[in-house]
């Protein structure tokens, strides 16, 4: 077989410079036959089989691995004809070759039976759908590498992305993940698809039909959506923010996004989906941020107030003030105990609750067995009970991070005050942190150890001064009173008060 160059050499020199076959095929030493075919086309014919392979081993037993194939269509999925079973069967009734051969064999009759999956072109309204879905990366947070959540919405119109990182896929993180999404995108969309994820899904009907989380129930009857749940293990009815997962996965986290926290986490995500509004969608006439801006007013407004997105529970305070939510033990305030509390779990904050009055607020802890404890809450306990100050667990674990001032103002009320009254008056003084900030109250303590007044009162005083320095005096106007300028610059008369000495009247 010539090659491409060489047909070409044929064709220039029969057609351009009018040579005849029988020069062509003495210059470049080739037969008739072909030039004939290069004269005729100037693309190299395509290879085909003119019969098939033959397979003296495996060709008998082509028919009976095709019949078990067929077979399969009719069985249960975990109890259909494997390549090795068929291997097995065919071994049985005499088969000696290799069992790779069967295997390649059965590739080869799946492709032919398998039929390409095709999908409609599909076009939105504006402000009608969008399109929510969960995915997962990595990034380094405090200097560790993990794995974080993301919460991702899509407008299908505009395909404006929003995604938010939490440590789970809880409902909590599920509902506020839509309401942070909400306000990016400044409305609400008549639309939402999902998979069917637990979190909003209890139990899934014949067809599309749903028994619904009663959370998310609620929540959708707040915001007014509608909500549709695609067909089980057909995620392709809702492509266009799976691509979305996937795109935001590589061009908004690699490299490895580094972090100090999740909100700082989440500001830098925020921020490349506001630099993605830039970008032009592949047959799209515009940019992201303008067909935004156009699809924005036929979304549904907000409502007046948010939805609080929470997990409610009730709990009950054990003896050591604390109460326990997912094996987690959180510290209560001492001075308002009382055994049967709410405990509300957001995505990053516990809150706990009697009535509608806030007790205590603790960043969530998703590790488990560990004691969240804010040593604040004991110090009424420690006041009564200064011996326990050493051994109390919230204040050795403060004490590992507290300024050295702290330290120091301790050892120097102790060693004004033994016998538990230097504690005690220590306690008072950190009582001062539940309504002042910590740097000002440390501050106040540095300036009351110069002065030597160590005590709560010294303190306060020093408190007091840097929250009110005093001002200078400011000389009054007597322009308009010339008749009170001359007082106090008149001279000092003392004969009354030599009469007074002398007992005179």
């Amino acid at each position: 077989m010539i090659t491409v160059e060489q047909r070409e050499q044929i064709r220039r020199a029969f057609f351009l410079d009018k040579k005849s076959i029988r020069q062509i095929a003495r210059e470049l030493r080739v037969a008739r036959k072909t030039i004939d075919k290069a004269l005729v086309s100037a693309e190299p014919p395509s290879y085909t089989l003119t019969s098939p392979r033959l397979a003296p081993v495996l060709g008998p037993y082509k028919a009976r691995i095709a019949a078990m194939l067929a077979e399969n269509a009719q069985l249960h999925p975990k109890q259909r004809h494997t390549s090795h079973k068929i291997y097995e069967t065919i071994h049985g009734e005499g088969y000696r070759g290799a069992e790779s051969n069967v295997r390649t064999f059965l590739a080869h009759l799946r492709n032919e039976q398998r039929r390409p999956k095709l999908f409609l072109p599909l076009e939105f309204d504006p402000g009608t759908d969008a399109q929510v879905d969960w995915g997962d990366a990595q990034v380094l947070l405090h200097d560790q590498r993990i794995t974080v959540q993301l919460f991702v919405l899509r407008l299908c119109y505009s395909r404006k992305l929003f995604l938010r990182a939490y440590p789970t896929q809880k409902q909590e993180s599920f509902l506020d993940g839509h309401i942070h999404a909400f306000h990016h995108i400044q409305g609400v969309p008549h639309r939402l698809s999902y998979d069917n994820l637990a979190t909003a899904v209890k139990k899934v009907l014949e067809g599309h039909s749903r028994e619904e989380q009663q959370a998310f129930i609620a929540f959708r009857s707040h915001y007014l959506f509608d909500s549709f749940f695609c067909t089980v293990g057909e995620g392709h009815e809702k492509g266009g923010v799976e691509h979305g997962v996937g795109f935001a996965r590589r061009n908004f986290m690699v490299p490895l996004l580094q972090a100090s926290s999740f909100d700082d986490l989440n500001a830098q995500l925020l921020q490349r989906c506001l630099a993605d509004d830039q970008r032009t969608v592949d047959r799209q006439p515009s940019t992201i941020g303008a067909a935004w801006l156009h699809e924005q007013p036929y979304l549904r407004p907000l409502p007046d107030h948010e939805l609080p997105c929470c997990h409610r529970r009730m709990v009950t305070l054990n003896p050591y003030s604390q109460v326990v939510f997912e094996t987690n033990r959180y510290s209560v305030p001492v001075d308002h105990a009382v055994r049967h509390l709410t405990l509300h779990a957001y995505p990053f904050v516990v809150e706990i609750l009697h009535q509608d009055r806030l007790l205590a607020r603790h960043a969530r802890s998703y590790q488990r067995e560990q004691d969240i404890l804010d040593p604040l809450h004991y110090l009424p306990l420690l006041e009564q009970r200064p011996a326990a100050f050493e051994h109390a667990k919230p204040m050795r674990r403060w004490r590992e991070g507290w300024p050295d001032t702290y330290t120091r103002l301790l050892a120097q009320l102790r060693e004004r005050w033994p016998e538990g009254r230097g504690v005690r008056e220590f306690v008072r003084i950190l009582g001062l942190l539940k309504t002042t900030p910590a740097p000002l109250i440390e501050q106040a303590m540095l300036q009351a150890l110069q002065y030597g007044c160590i005590d709560r009162d010294g303190i306060q005083l020093c408190l007091h001064q840097l929250l009110l320095p005093a001002q200078p005096a400011t000389p009054l106007d007597l322009s308009t009173h010339p008749q009170l300028t001359t007082i106090g610059t008149q001279p000092i008369d003392l004969a009354p008060y030599d009469r007074l000495l002398t007992g005179g009247s």
